[in-house]
């Protein structure tokens, strides 16, 4: 159970003042031990980007060959102050990577430790832009797609799990948590059914996906249509990508405030806790690697859909 860990990062997030320091001393009294912050300002503000690693016992940091999950907590802003007051729903990526987080670092304190390494990365901006989309309006960032990549995508990264908030369209009517596809380097591959099991052990419930459109996963700034950015960490990685999309019946704005279901949000740190402890073990799978090595074979690379074109 996570729901502690959501409830407090909640409360620490929803704060005008809350800094990337602050969340990264919030994860070190978690026992988290491996954790970096990094301030970029852009053009429309700043914000801290933290990093935070829990060590596996056979994972590279050990020596050992364990595969290296990454969760990356994707956002525009946790708030966009002085627009609205408070947490916005757009945040709820990074509280369910925080949460996640610090759940990994305290069970590894206490001894529950995970074969491989976890890469758990988001960022902290408490006043971010708006900007328009349809149905509902988005957040924007202080910081633009290129420098969030750079910042959250680890290169160690053998998977990553990509989470964001999911609730503007009107293509998946259901309140909770998706997955989406699989994507791999321009790829939109078969859902994975370990990944979709994971999601019925956490929920008790038929899994629901995120339905997916080749433009979703090209690079911001080409002037096409994006459902979120919750694919677009598939564009600067050669790894396979899936997406943990926290969703709504309605279309809830990424600026609505009061949005937060903790309940779905716990469900999503839960999936993601499980999901690293066996994908570290090797007994979960993101893609057939054989079968994308065939695809790739017979009809070539689609890695052009991961550049600006």
């Amino acid at each position: 159970m996570s729901l502690r860990h959501v409830m407090d990062a909640y409360d620490l997030l929803d704060d005008p003042g809350v800094d990337g320091e602050a969340a990264a001393d919030w994860l070190r009294s978690h026992g988290a031990d491996r954790v970096e912050v990094t301030r970029v300002t852009g053009e429309s503000g700043r914000t801290d980007f933290l990093r935070c690693v829990v060590p596996g016992s056979e994972g590279r940091l050990a020596g050992g060959t364990a595969p290296t999950l990454g969760v990356i907590g994707r956002l525009g802003g946790l708030g966009a102050r002085p627009e609205q007051i408070g947490f916005v729903s757009d945040g709820d990526g990074a509280l369910t990577a925080l949460a996640t987080a610090a759940k990994l670092a305290a069970m590894r304190s206490r001894g529950d430790v995970l074969a491989g390494d976890v890469v758990i990365s988001t960022h902290v901006c408490p006043d971010a832009p708006t900007m328009p989309h349809d149905p509902v309006p988005f957040m924007g960032s202080p910081v633009d797609m290129g420098q969030m990549n750079e910042h959250e995508v680890s290169a160690d990264a053998d998977a990553v799990l990509s989470v964001d908030t999911t609730k503007g369209n009107r293509v998946l009517n259901h309140h909770g948590f998706a997955i989406s596809p699989t994507v791999r380097q321009g790829w939109i591959l078969r859902t994975s059914e370990d990944l979709l099991g994971i999601v019925e052990q956490v929920t008790g419930r038929l899994p629901a996906v995120l339905p997916l459109t080749t433009q979703d996963i090209t690079p911001y700034g080409n002037g096409v249509y994006h459902v979120n950015s919750i694919l677009q960490p598939a564009t600067a990685t050669s790894a396979p990508v899936v997406g943990v999309a926290l969703t709504t019946e309605t279309a809830v704005a990424g600026s609505a405030t009061g949005a937060t279901d903790p309940r779905a949000v716990e469900q999503a740190v839960r999936f993601c806790v499980e999901v690293a402890k066996r994908f570290g073990r090797g007994t979960c799978s993101f893609h057939d690697a054989a079968e994308f090595d065939r695809l790739v074979e017979l009809y070539g690379s689609m890695t052009h859909l991961q550049t600006a074109g």
